[in-house]
Order: structure tokens, then C-alpha cells, then sequence
């Protein structure tokens, strides 16, 4: 393999640290036009708005003058109302076509972020053929290109299949009647999958600290749920990830499961926002991590599907971030 073909293939292998490389020589400029244009796109809607309500509420007090003078009470409370009226329209209006733009902006994130997440292992494949192709290979080598074939062909597989299960989430496990499902031996193969995808071991990474429990739902809904969250938390744990799960069972027949990594934890004014969907909490000329910003949407959607709640907030012990899903389950007898 030539030198260039190396250093292609080192990129490729490692998008992050080249696209921060690039960004860093030559697309601040990019990056604060895109800041400006966005900030344009909301500029306009909330001007107009505002105009609009201002012009409003002086004719509106126009009017309660006027009509008070000439004691038109009829026409001054009709005419009151009728300001009101266009004055709620007019706020809600204001409100809605906020949340389209911001929506409108996630979603051109979530396409250049699957733009990427498609491309890179894509690229990788092609470059690895290349060279199997073009060259005689030890036996070793064979087997190491092998294996990293194959991880990017499931980190491909991975992706497509989370495309396609949020355009069937309501839907998902329908097939299927619910069942008893222990939670630990569920949660520790949910590890196991995550783990072997990054080709880590599970006992480096996590820890267990799980209480009994059983929950009655369908299997793929729980294996969805909790590989997303331990997906998460692999992903935005620190530079070596180490996460504890934990399971306590309420008196109120509530399982309640936290995983908690030792990353750099979750900015309290995006809390709520990391579970709508596309969402991602970096630009896709800034970010650090691969994503879609699919998977914390898809643990929301479930949880509420089974009657839950999750939450997420910092560790008390250490740095990093805590996400807690309750459930309705009992414990195991």
C-alpha cells in the first residue's frame, strides 16, 4: 500500500481527529457564516412576528380609547376580543414557525451526519478491497483487514437498522406477546453486543450493581431501549469509558435503571432537548463523536411506550452523566 493510500486510510479510520485537523487550518470562516445564515433563518419570523403584535396592541388601545370616549361598549368589547384573538394567533404563529426552522435545522444536520456515518465505512470497505486486491498479504495482515471489514460492516448494518426502526417505532415488537423479561441477564447481554461491536471487553468497561427485577413487555422494545442508552454511554464516557449500571426496584412497582458514565456530563439547558429527534448537541463541522442523533429519540419514544420515564442528570460521585429509566416491573421472586 503507497504511502498516500496510508494516510488516506488513517483518515478514514479516524474521521474525528482529520476533521478537526481541517477545520482547524481552513473552515472557521465556514463555520461562522453557517452560525450566521441559521441565525438569519430565525431573524425574520421572530421580526415580523414582533412588528406584527406591536402593531396590534396599539390598535388595539387605539381602539379602547376611541370606542371608550363615544361609550361603545359593544363594539369595544367585540373589538377587544377580536385583538386578542389575533393577538394569541399571532404569538402562536411566532411559536410554530420557530419550532419548523429549528426542526428544519436538525434535519440538515441529521442528513449531513448520515451523509458521514454512511460514507466513512463505505470508504473504509473500498480502500480495504483496494488493497487486497492490488496486494499479497501475509496471513496476519489478511486477517486484521478482515476484521476491520467486518467491523464496518456492522457499524453500516447498525445504522441502516436504526433508519429503519424509527420509521416503525410505534409498531415495533407487535409481533410478539409480552413476556416476563429478567432484567439483568437482558442488560449485561445488551453490554456484551455493545462491547463486542467496539470490540472491547465488557469486564474493562463496566460495572453491576442490579437488584432482581422483572419487567412484563416484549423483548425487542428492552434490548432497543438499553443498547441505545449503553451505546450512548460508551460513546460520551471518557477517554477510557467506565460505566456503572445500576437497578433498584421501588415499593411502588417501579424498576428503576441507571447507567452512568464518566464523561463530561450533559449541559443542563440541553437536557430535554437530547431526546428530540435529529438532535445533536455539536455543529457537524464541530462534532467529535459519530451519531445520527436518532438514539436517545428512540429510548424516549419507547419508554413512554411501556408507561416509563427517563431522565438524565450528573453524578454525584464523580464527573459524568447519569441516565434513569423507570419502569413498571416488580421484583423477582
Amino acid at each position: 500500500m503507497s504511502s498516500t493510500r496510508h494516510q488516506q486510510l488513517d483518515e478514514e479510520k479516524n474521521p474525528v481527529p482529520a476533521a478537526e485537523g481541517t477545520m482547524r487550518a481552513g473552515n472557521r470562516s465556514t463555520l461562522q457564516l453557517m452560525r450566521k445564515v441559521r441565525r438569519g433563518r430565525l431573524r425574520l419570523p421572530i421580526t415580523l412576528s414582533v412588528v406584527l403584535m406591536v402593531m396590534n396592541v396599539a390598535l388595539m388601545v387605539f381602539w379602547i380609547i376611541l370606542a371608550a370616549q363615544i361609550y361603545w361598549w359593544t363594539a369595544l368589547a367585540i373589538g377587544t376580543a377580536v385583538f386578542v384573538l389575533i393577538l394569541v394567533g399571532l404569538s402562536l404563529y411566532l411559536v410554530l414557525t420557530i419550532k419548523e426552522v429549528r426542526l428544519s435545522q436538525r434535519q440538515s444536520d441529521f442528513i449531513d451526519s448520515v451523509t458521514h456515518e454512511l460514507k466513512t465505512p463505505i470508504a473504509t470497505l473500498r480502500l480495504y478491497l483496494e488493497t487486497l486486491q492490488m496486494r499479497t498479504l501475509a496471513e496476519e495482515q489478511r486477517s486484521e483487514f478482515y476484521s476491520t471489514m467486518k467491523t464496518e460492516l456492522e457499524r453500516l448494518d447498525h445504522l441502516i437498522t436504526q433508519l429503519l426502526e424509527v420509521k416503525r417505532l410505534d409498531a415495533l415488537g407487535m409481533e410478539t406477546d409480552p413476556e416476563d423479561i429478567l432484567l439483568e441477564p437482558l442488560l449485561r447481554h445488551c453490554a456484551r453486543v455493545e462491547c463486542n461491536r467496539r470490540q472491547v471487553e465488557v469486564e474493562q468497561i463496566f460495572e453491576f450493581d442490579m437488584e432482581p427485577a422483572v419487567i412484563h413487555t416484549r423483548r425487542i422494545l428492552l434490548e432497543m431501549i438499553f443498547r441505545n442508552i449503553i451505546d450512548n454511554a460508551i460513546k460520551y464516557g471518557g477517554s477510557e469509558p467506565q460505566i456503572l449500571i445500576q437497578i433498584r426496584v421501588s415499593k411502588g412497582g417501579r424498576v428503576i435503571t441507571r447507567v452512568m458514565d464518566n464523561g463530561e456530563g450533559v449541559d443542563p439547558e440541553i437536557r430535554k432537548d437530547i431526546f428530540k429527534i435529529f438532535y445533536r448537541g455539536e455543529s457537524e463541522l464541530e462534532r467529535r463523536k459519530t451519531g445520527t442523533g436518532l438514539g436517545l429519540y428512540i429510548v424516549r419514544t419507547l419508554v413512554h411506550l411501556l408507561g416509563g420515564k427517563v431522565t438524565v442528570h450528573d453524578r454525584l460521585d464523580q464527573p459524568g452523566s447519569v441516565f434513569a429509566i423507570d419502569l413498571p416491573g416488580r421484583a423477582e421472586t
